[in-house]
């Protein structure tokens, strides 16, 4: 025979089970499986065995169930590993409830929804095919109804698509008003992740229709900002108006006129438009009527950039300030304080509850409290000035005219990240939780995938998802969301590249046929 013993499984393999030393081998086994033996086990006969287990369990019936569990103890310790394996099978499926089943049966069938309601798609879809009270509880519940909704409050691209192809007005609904069946739901849901994946797969492969506004205007063009909604674009040109166009028609539906100089940059929330010009005022203007409101005389040079937030403005001048304002409503607006330090133009700023961001032409991002406009560091690292950047929650993103990006850890002032590719200066810059979407003087729009560059061992070769190339002259602002970019350009134009409707007869990867419209001055 051939003894085998396998130390990592813990098994032994007797490959001959014949003759005397098997016999030896078995006591071997029973010695070290189950500890040391205190005897053979003996059978006693029937009759005996009977009557003995029945007196022991009227004895056993008569105890309390301390003592109970406080017998049973004592015998399970004086038993063999082999008597412990098998008493455990046999307590396993005791031990085991389905609760879901059970809560409807004590009329507790909220209970059992809002337990299976915390799940993903998959474990959802399982938890369908394990019995019919499951798929009842599941069905009767509209979980996935549930769901759907749960992404809709929490992913904005799940929100997104819900306004576009018009199936919220089915979602948020209460069981009393008429609502489609969970099977409705249950279809939807594998429906969206298509549309899903169909979006991502545009964005890496860049297909896009691309709809094209031509801006003409009679003394200068260009375009050098922009934002927009689902119903508007606001646009601030070289030929120093304001146009607002309407978002599905294109039209140019309304120009403000004040500025006497080119419209740099602007903001807008549902009460108000604010302009910053080169002019060096800041404008406030009624966003429904375009009444100027207010105007703003402090800087001493153009007026680069500005953001504002609950009742908080900031500014940024080529006089080299920051400007930091008090807005308690449009007409009402005063200088908190001014914030000095950078040794050039400072061309851009954003700011949230803790920080003050911003960069300027003297190669430096520089840090403020927002609290207290307190300095608070200084993050070195571009080779020339810096034209643009974003900042949330602890990520800056830069662009610069060294013609690079580079990501900052705000708390700590490290360079997380260097993008390269661009061939001229950053000009524009804009991230979200899956992207980063630059634009350039070099005409090129590019899209980054932010999480890889996030990572240190991502090769900077996969960093750059795609190029676009469609203006024929700088990029000077763009704004993106999950579905569409929005550009700017010296050319006049602003492109509207929407990877959600994509047309696939006859594209050509990374280009679309465009649609273009007109505007010229009267």
């Amino acid at each position: 025979f051939i003894l085998v013993l396998d130390l990592k499984e813990y098994s032994i393999e007797i490959v001959r089970e014949t003759g005397p030393e098997f016999c030896t081998l078995t006591s071997f086994i029973k010695t070290i499986t189950n500890g040391p033996m205190t005897g053979s086990r003996k059978r006693p006969s029937e009759g005996n065995y009977e009557k003995e287990k029945d007196v022991c369990i009227q004895l056993f019936d008569q105890w309390s169930e301390a003592d109970q569990v406080e017998f049973v103890e004592h015998l399970i310790s004086r038993m063999c590993h082999y008597q412990h394996g098998h008493i455990n099978s046999y307590l396993k499926p005791m031990l085991q409830r389905d609760f879901i089943t059970a809560l409807p049966a004590q009329g507790l069938d909220h209970i059992a929804e809002n337990i299976l309601s915390f799940l993903d798609a998959r474990s959802l879809c399982s938890a369908e095919l394990v019995c019919k009270e499951w798929q009842r509880v599941i069905s009767e519940g509209m979980l996935w109804k549930k769901l759907i909704e749960r992404m809709v409050r929490t992913d904005p691209l799940w929100k997104g698509l819900s306004e576009r192809h018009q199936w919220e007005k089915y979602l948020f609904k209460n069981r009393t008003t008429e609502v489609p069946p969970n099977s409705y739901y249950r279809s939807l849901y594998p429906k969206i992740i298509q549309d899903i994946e169909t979006i991502e797969a545009n964005w890496r492969c860049g297909r896009h229709n691309l709809q094209r506004i031509q801006c003409r205007s009679e003394n200068s063009k260009g375009v050098y900002c922009l934002q927009y909604d689902d119903d508007k674009i606001i646009s601030g040109l070289r030929d120093n108006s304001i146009k607002i166009w309407d978002k599905q028609s294109l039209e140019c539906l309304k120009i403000l006129t004040g500025h006497t100089g080119s419209v740099l940059c602007l903001q807008y929330d549902e009460r108000v438009i604010v302009t910053g010009s080169s002019d060096s005022t800041v404008r406030v203007w009624d966003v429904n009527t375009g009444e100027v409101l207010n105007t703003l005389i402090h800087h001493n040079e153009a007026v680069l950039h500005l953001r504002f937030c609950n009742g908080l403005m900031v500014t940024c001048s080529k006089d080299r300030s920051i400007a930091v304002w008090d807005m308690a409503s449009p007409t009402d607006i005063s200088l908190r304080r001014v914030l000095v330090g950078h040794r050039a133009a400072v061309n851009v700023v954003d700011f949230d509850d803790k920080y003050i961001v911003s960069a300027s032409g003297d190669r430096t991002i520089k840090v403020w409290s927002t609290s207290t406009c307190e300095f608070v560091r200084t993050l070195n690292g571009h080779k020339r000035g810096i034209a643009c950047l974003q900042y949330r929650d602890r990520l800056v993103v830069s662009g610069s005219s060294d013609n690079t990006i580079r990501l900052w850890d705000i708390e700590c002032g490290a360079c997380l990240r260097v993008l390269e590719g661009h061939e001229e200066l950053v000009r524009c810059i804009r991230f979200d939780n899956k992207r980063i979407v630059s634009g350039a003087y070099d005409g090129k729009i590019k899209v980054w995938d932010l999480q890889a560059a996030l990572d240190p061992r991502a090769p900077a070769s996969t960093l750059c998802l795609r190029t676009l190339v469609e203006h024929s002259g700088r990029v000077f602002r763009l704004q993106f969301d999950e579905f569409q970019i929005i550009s700017s350009s010296h050319d006049d134009t602003i492109l509207i590249w929407d990877f959600l409707n994509v047309s696939t007869n006859g594209q050509t990867e990374g280009r679309s046929p465009s649609r273009t419209y007109t505007y010229i001055s009267r």
